[in-house]
């Protein structure tokens, strides 16, 4: 639906004038009642109840408000502008998001008007009116666990920064924008989190274009913000909001697997750390093999070199300190 903005109704005039003629109007009903007649009486009254009709077209917007109108079914117009506006008055603004608080999105209204939280918690709503806030908002829905694309159940949480954009599309195309805002971030978020992996993985494409890459829900992070992002965008389109970013705020294995990835994550340092140390004590011991060859020390036979190869590697790759052994017998 588009938007029909309202501004050549703006001013001060027509709402003063209303002010203006109930005042006099009060002013007359008085002095009719002290020396008119009840005919005139009569006048006056209908005259202040037209004239009470006519205060309800009275519309006054702070900054970064809109008002939804509507005039018996039909779509009237919007309010978009700060300032005084005067419309008909039998014009009913339109919000059905009006009662709705976006805490997180397992939140439901109890019988007693109350709002229950997905935590257990509870808490009275505020009387909102039917103004719309196009103000930038944040969403902050709940974690939800959800599995890699190796299967791992890992929980994740976002943040949505968003506003809304087309009050006509948002009022009018979908039930309750707010509600619809919520749900489709946490649909986005699983197709998008199914692609990656926690960690990187082997033979894994995240991309989409049939090779392997390094793409991680833990090492790419702003990526994954920026798909589920866009995610998000094609999905509220309809309901006339505009997201504007989506960071990921919680991002953990679910507490099933946590202990045995965690585990898993210290094996692969140690085996990597053990590489390095095997690597150089490698080195070391050829390094100290040429130094003896180059400077004629000591001529080793290969049992003789393999012997100090072992003992070498031995002193480097052990986790305590070697005990050392003095040999006062000859080499051979």
């Amino acid at each position: 639906m588009q938007e029909k903005i309202l501004v050549k109704n703006k001013g001060f005039i027509i709402p003063l004038a209303v002010i203006i003629l109930n005042l006099l109007n009060v002013v007359l009903f008085i002095y009719s009642i002290m020396n008119g007649t009840g005919f005139i009486v009569f006048l006056s009254i209908i005259f202040a109840i037209i004239l009470f009709i006519l205060l309800f077209g009275i519309k006054v917007l702070d900054p970064q408000e809109a008002l939804v109108l509507t005039l018996f079914g039909n779509y009237y117009g919007t309010l978009k502008e700060e300032g005084m506006y005067y419309v008909n008055p039998f014009c009913s603004a339109v919000n059905p998001a009006a009662n709705t608080v976006l805490r997180q999105s397992g939140d439901v209204e109890s019988n007693k008007g109350e709002i229950v939280s997905s935590t257990g918690q509870t808490y009275k709503p505020q009387n909102y009116n039917k103004k719309i806030s196009l103000k930038i908002m944040t969403l902050n829905n709940n974690r939800q666990k959800i599995n890699d694309c190796l299967g791992n159940p890992v929980e994740i949480g976002i943040a949505v920064i968003w506003r809304v954009k087309n009050t006509a599309k948002a009022v009018f195309d979908v039930d309750n924008y707010k509600e619809y805002l919520s749900l489709q971030c946490d649909a986005a978020l699983r197709n998008i989190v199914r692609i990656y992996p926690y960690d990187v993985a082997e033979n894994v494409d995240t991309t989409g274009d049939g090779e392997p890459d390094e793409g991680s829900l833990r090492g790419s992070s702003e990526i994954v913000a920026k798909r589920i992002k866009d995610e998000i965008q094609d999905r509220v389109n309809l309901a006339g909001i505009e997201i504007l970013e989506a960071r990921i705020t919680y991002l953990a294995y679910a507490p099933e697997i946590a202990a045995a990835m965690l585990q898993r994550q210290q094996a692969s340092a140690i085996i990597d750390a053990r590489k390095m140390i095997v690597d150089g004590a490698v080195g070391m011991v050829d390094m100290a093999l040429s130094k003896l060859s180059e400077g004629g020390i000591v001529d080793l036979d290969e049992e003789r070199k393999a012997a100090m190869v072992s003992n070498l590697l031995v002193v480097l790759c052990g986790n305590k300190d070697a005990q050392p052994i003095v040999n006062s017998g000859s080499l051979y």
